[in-house]
């Protein structure tokens, strides 16, 4: 995505990490573990074309994209919300929803990175099996979410300086278990959630529709991040654990306060300062940042980094509630929704197909 298409100045787009992994080949070909192979049959199986599987005929309304309540803007309430007129507030609309898309693109690509060097490093060969399929999937997020934003939006934001730090530190960490830590577990449980508000809420079909069909895709890989990690994690010491236990912490506690927009608030003039302290602030962004974190926490359980101190953390934050959701529900409700949205769209092209042979 060229330069032009962003919102802000960029001097330089990407950056270089050095990272200093160590391949590993396995040869033990006799895959062993069930779950893992499931995952990976259905990463073969739900394969899907982006160009074809979604209908980018869709216009949008620049005005209000998403086709959210304007309770739901993140400022909505504040005094710099109250001093703008219709057009500035549909303009915030219209960043804000740049800017989400924009984190979801550049979140992806590092994915996209996360899972080639899972391949590269994780030791079994069932899991470089199915790391193998979160390649393409991932690839596929960044060609959907890219093109969404060039066609339908019609610019982006460079990535939050903050994610970029967060990312910067999980690509540079040569253990393989961080990777899928700060990944699968953190960035991925993250985006499922927030994929989860535009898909459960949004009247938008197209941005409905994207974050359905992904959400079903990232499901398996927060599930392989647990089914790995969930076996990996009892041989540590309880030192190792801490540390990345404190890592999480630390993590956390910068997408719930650092992640805030002030791109935007800097970006259309506004006083970013009152914008980002009204949010911290207001009980609806606490509401929506807490349910951020439905997925982190109990994945976090239950593959055994949940000790004290992690749970204080949590419980501090407000989200420790969230421990004992049942993942493996959602999952299968990920599957499901992003099927029904597969149906609802058949129906849609047949009546249509009838209506035209009925007029002709």
């Amino acid at each position: 995505m060229s330069s032009r298409l962003y919102a802000l100045p960029v001097d330089q787009t990407g950056w270089h990490i050095k990272a200093g992994n160590t391949t590993v080949f396995d040869w033990d070909y006799d895959e062993s573990r069930d779950k893992l192979l499931t995952l990976y049959e259905k990463g073969k199986q739900r394969q899907w074309n982006a160009a074809e599987r979604l209908d980018w005929t869709i216009e949008i309304d620049h005005d209000d994209p998403m086709g959210i309540p304007e309770e739901s803007v993140a400022i909505y309430g504040s005094r710099t919300w109250q001093s703008l007129n219709r057009r500035e507030k549909a303009n915030v609309r219209l960043h804000m929803n740049s800017w989400q898309f924009s984190q979801f693109l550049h979140g992806e690509q590092g994915a996209l990175i996360c899972s080639a060097k899972i391949v590269q490093t994780v030791p079994d060969i069932d899991s470089k099996f199915y790391a193998a399929t979160q390649v393409v999937d991932e690839a596929r997020h960044v060609e959907a979410y890219s093109r969404y934003l060039r066609e339908k939006i019609g610019f982006a934001y460079p990535i939050n300086p903050h994610f970029k730090g967060l990312l910067n530190d999980i690509i540079s960490d040569s253990r393989w278990d961080m990777t899928y830590l700060g990944m699968q577990v953190l960035i991925e449980g993250l985006a499922l959630a927030a994929f989860g508000q535009i898909r459960d809420y949004s009247k938008e079909p197209l941005a409905q529709a994207l974050n359905a069909y992904v959400m079903q895709d990232e499901a398996r890989h927060v599930a392989f991040g647990r089914l790995a990690l969930r076996d990996y994690y009892p041989e540590l010491t309880q030192a190792e654990r801490d540390e990345r236990e404190d890592f999480c912490i630390e993590a956390c506690h910068m997408l719930q306060q650092r992640f805030v927009g002030e791109e935007v608030w800097t970006a259309l003039d506004l006083d970013a300062a009152e914008c980002m302290a009204f949010m911290r602030d207001s009980e609806h962004y606490q509401y929506f940042r807490s349910k951020l974190f439905s997925r982190i926490v109990p994945t976090l359980k239950d593959i055994g980094l949940f000790g004290p101190k992690l749970q204080q953390a949590f419980a501090d934050m407000g989200v420790l509630n969230y421990q004992d959701t049942n993942l493996d529900r959602l999952m299968t409700e990920d599957e499901n929704v992003a099927d029904e949205v597969d149906r609802l769209r058949r129906e849609q092209v047949a009546r249509a197909i009838r209506h035209g042979s009925e007029s002709s």
